[in-house]
Parts: C-alpha cells; structure tokens; sequence
C-alpha cells in the first residue's frame, strides 16, 4: 500500500510543515510525499499524482490551495477509482461534514491536530473508533467522532535531519502551538492552550540549523514571546551560540517585551532576528470589536526602542476591513505605523476564516466577502468597495515604493509635500491608474522613471533634488549598468575618476578590503557618483547593511 501526502503550496521556496510532521510522526515506510505550488497547472498535478499510483491521497488544505484541491479530488476519482481520498488542515477542519457531503469521493477528513489521528488511522483501525475524524458510513452517512486530546510538542520528531529537500526553501520550525489571546479574525484565537517544545530540545534542534549554516530559520509560533522564560531562553541561545550567517524569524506580541528582554535583544549582531508584529489598527473600537486587547501607544515606544537598536529588522502588520474601521479610520491607522519607520509596512485585507470567530459575527457587523477562499472582505457597514479598491492601490504602491527599500530617500523627500504619507501613496496609486500604468510589469528602472515623472508633476518639488535622491537610491542598492537618460552625463569626469581609484588601490583610503585590487576592479566592485558637479559620493556594493542591502556609502573629500 501506498499512501501519498499531497502539499501545494503557494511558493516553491515554501514548505508544508504539516506533511513533513505527519511523515515523520508516523513513522511508516509506505509514506511519500507530493509537494506542488499553485503556479503548477492542475492537470500536471493531476498527471503525477497518477503516475505515483497511491491507494490513499491525503491533500492538505489550506486557503491558497483549496481551490485546487477541490478540482483535482473528482477528477482524481475518475482516473484512479480504487484511490481512498483524506483530507486535512484548516480549510477542511472546520466545516468537515459540509465538505464529504460536497465531495462524496472522498472518505474522511481528520480535524485540527493530525499527527497521532493520522498514525492510528494507518493501522488499519475502524473508523467509528479513530478520535479526531469526520468520516463516511458504508451507507452514507456523515458521522464526526469526538476530539483527539493535543499532543505534547515534545513527543514530535525533529524533520530537519536531511537538509537536501530544502535547498533553497524556507525552514519552518514551531517551538509552540496555540496563542492565549482572542483575535477574532485569527484561527488561532480557537486554542488557547499554548503548549511548549521543550528548551532541551529547541536548543539542540535551533544547533543543528546554525551547524549547517541554514540561511533562514523561521519560527511559526503564532506569539512567540507569550511566555517570557521560553523566548529568553531562545533569544540567549541563538545570541551565544551565533554563527554569523543564520537568521531567526519571530512573530512576536510587541506589547509584551520586558526590559530584559530588550536589553537582550539589543546585542543581537545585525541580521541575526526579524520580527513580524501584528498591529491591525490603531482604532480602539476597532481593537475591542476584534477582542485584540493592546494599546497601540505600548506597541509604537517598543518597536521605537527595537528601532534604535539598529540591528533587528520589523515587519509591521495592518488589516483592512476591520468593524468600525471605515477609509478615514484607515488612513490614520496607516499613518501612524507608517511614524514608526518599520523596515516592512504589510497591508493585509481581512479574511473571514471559517472556524474563527469573525466568521460567526461576520453578518452582525455587515461584513460581506468572497464565497471562494480567501474569503476576502469586499465592503463592510464601515467601509465600501470602492474605497477598498483604494486601498489595494495604496498596498500595491507601499510594497513597491517604500517595502522593497529601493526608494526610500525619494520618498523621504516627497513625503512633507502631501498632508500625510497616506496621500502621497494614494496619490501615487491614482497617478499609475492616470497614466495607464497599473497593471503592468515594470523593470526597477521603469518604476524609478516613473517616480520621477510623480515627483516633477507634485507641487513644491525641486527637480533637482529630486533627481538626486533618485541617482542616490538607485546606486544604493545596485550597480546600475544602465543609466537614466536624464541623469548627468559624468563622461568629462572619467579621468578624475580614474584617478581616484588609482589612488584608491594604492592607498586603501576609503575601501578597507585585505585583498589587494587594480582600479579596474575596485570600479566593477564599486560605484562613483557625483551630485550636482561637485559632491563625490562612493557606493561599495561589497560591504552592506545586512538589515537593509543597502551599499555602504563614503563621502568623497575634495582632496
């Protein structure tokens, strides 16, 4: 027998971290596992799956993928008759009865927690006694069995020991499952029994990543740092134990960081951690609607605090669509965050999840969204479609022109000239629809371009300055090999320039490096600019901000 675990997922550097824990937990030979994205055609799923010929498929279900795995289930049916279709995960869990009654090929799906369901369920046990499943009677009906107690973390095998199958994937590790607080948005706020992976374990788990080097090791805890003990312990092993290449991802509860635990973090190397911190909104009657029980103020002084460090990188988070937040509440909102200079502004759009409580009051507060996943807000008692519509132009221009950081000092510069930074990409956004550039690819240069044809049409603007700030950001991040057309021509400078670097490779004045280089080479590495005819600027692509990616950048004496 062959039992196949089939994972799409919506990226091929992602990984399912449930397939691989109930492999691994099961401990049976007769396992495989299928992994996908959603940017593989159906049918060329379809067509593998049947070749691997399983006597059992068990898909996993999640937003991303469900509108997938409901195509294939009947088609798979009819191509491989014999086949006993599972199912499992959070798209499936809590609504399992409706989903056998609308896909009558499959037999059962487990609910919630599957690792130990799925290991009784390979015995070959009955059915009517497997805790933890819905499942189909011979003759048809529906019959959900009671809950399976949780496991203890600790009882889970670690799923890292061959590393091949993740080359240049993302590494997903959960120290902790559950969360203690109630978002109603959030399918976590259903457990509230946080369980813990032990310190013994995490600590030999987290040394076989920094042995091997892995680049990123991202901790899918929902809070991370709900018990103080367990995240200093983490946050103390990884610091002492540093390896100089491997970063920690963290979401983490900025509310509840203590002040040792910042002094902690403040001696972290630069790049070592990353924290995602979930604002949602700066509304208080947004908040206690969402049961999200955080003072904003709290949360704005630690991630200034976390800021100043200098060393840690933040990803804050905002949800549009949210009860008794309507376009103007919003905007605030975004204003706000935006104040905190987060390295990642994130605009997310909320979603009725089935199973969480914004689901069952969904129609109370006026919520209505989309049927298909990922059950998206379309308009709300607070806030029309329309104006969401300006919002997704506002999260496109965000994640363009300040979340990928190749701009950020045009935007600096732009920003006092609108009433608040809100406008100036809601601006920006109506600009692309004005010009016909929304909804098209654009090179980083395109996108610069049309920065600049903003800027020069936004009142109170020097073209100048603007210009360079622009020049400045591009050889921030790259050398450009193709210049823009407007940028001064620096061919009378070529000798000077020749000269500097001349010098440059004799003297080590500027660029420290320990191997020795012929200007040449130290031009190729490098980048020289000079701003309005006078001000040298170096850009070293060779030594760089691990937060940001930017060069590091000289300022060029006359002499």
């Amino acid at each position: 027998m062959k039992i196949l675990l089939i994972a799409i997922n919506a990226k091929y550097i992602h990984s399912n971290l449930a397939v691989y824990s109930l492999k691994a937990y099961a401990k049976d030979p007769r396992v495989e596992l299928a992994e996908y994205t959603i940017n593989h055609l159906r049918e060329a799923i379809l067509a593998d799956i049947y070749k691997r010929k399983p006597d059992i498929a068990a898909f996993s279900c999640y937003l991303w993928n469900i509108d997938y795995v409901r195509a294939l289930i009947p088609e798979l049916k009819q191509v491989l008759p014999d086949v006993r279709i599972w199912a499992g995960g959070p798209e499936v869990s809590y609504d399992s009865g409706d989903f056998l009654t609308a896909f009558p090929q499959a037999e059962l799906v487990m609910n919630g927690e599957g690792e130990a369901t799925f290991r009784e369920l390979l015995t070959g046990a009955d059915l009517s006694t497997v805790k933890g499943i819905t499942f189909r009677e011979p003759d048809g009906t529906i019959r959900e069995n009671p809950p399976r107690p949780l496991l203890s973390l600790n009882e889970l095998p670690f799923l890292y020991e061959n590393l091949d199958a993740f080359e240049n994937r993302i590494i997903y590790y959960e120290s902790s499952r559950g969360c203690p607080f109630s978002c109603s948005y959030c399918m976590s706020s259903i457990d509230k029994r946080v369980r813990f992976r032990s310190l013994e374990l995490v600590k030999k788990e987290l040394q076989f990543f920094l042995d091997h080097k892995v680049p990123q090791v991202k901790f899918v805890d929902r809070t991370f740092n709900c018990s103080h003990a367990h995240a200093l312990g983490i946050w103390n092993y990884i610091k002492d134990h540093d390896n100089g290449i491997t970063n920690f991802h963290f979401e983490i509860s900025a509310d509840l960081l203590t002040e040792e635990e910042l002094t902690l973090l403040r001696s972290f190397r630069p790049g070592l951690a990353q924290f995602e911190i979930g604002v949602q909104s700066t509304n208080p009657e947004t908040l206690k609607a969402i049961s999200r029980n955080v003072e904003f103020s709290k949360i704005a002084r630690t991630v200034e605090q976390v800021r100043q460090g200098g060393n840690i990188h933040q990803h804050l988070d905002l949800i549009a669509g949210l009860p008794y937040e309507d376009f103007e509440s919003f905007q605030k909102s975004y204003n706000d965050v935006y104040a905190l200079k987060p390295d990642q502004l994130q605009l997310g759009f909320l979603k009725v999840l089935k199973g969480s409580p914004m689901h069952a009051k969904a129609e109370n507060f006026g919520i209505v969204y989309r049927a298909l996943a990922p059950y998206e807000v379309l308009k709300s008692d607070w806030i029309s479609y329309e104006e969401l519509l300006k919002l997704k132009s506002v999260e496109e221009m965000t994640e363009i022109y300040y979340n990928s950081r190749q701009f950020t000092h045009t935007m600096e510069y732009l920003e006092p000239l609108f009433p608040d930074a809100f406008t100036m990409y809601a601006r920006l956004g109506a600009f692309y629809e004005e010009k016909g550039y929304a909804g098209r690819s654009h090179s980083r240069m395109g996108r610069l371009n049309i920065l600049r044809e903003f800027a020069l049409e936004t009142p109170g603007c020097s073209q100048t300055l603007a210009e360079a700030c622009l020049l400045y950001d591009l050889y921030l991040r790259e050398n450009s090999k193709s210049r823009p057309s407007w940028a001064p021509d620096l061919s009378g400078e070529k000798d000077a320039i020749y000269a500097f670097y001349q010098k440059e490779a004799n003297e080590h004045y500027y660029l420290k490096y320990e191997e020795s280089w012929q200007p040449r080479q130290l031009m190729h590495m490098t980048h020289l600019e000079i701003f309005q005819g006078k001000d040298w600027v170096l850009f070293d692509y060779r030594s760089r901000n691990p937060l940001t990616g930017d060069a590091a950048v000289h300022r060029i004496s006359h002499e």
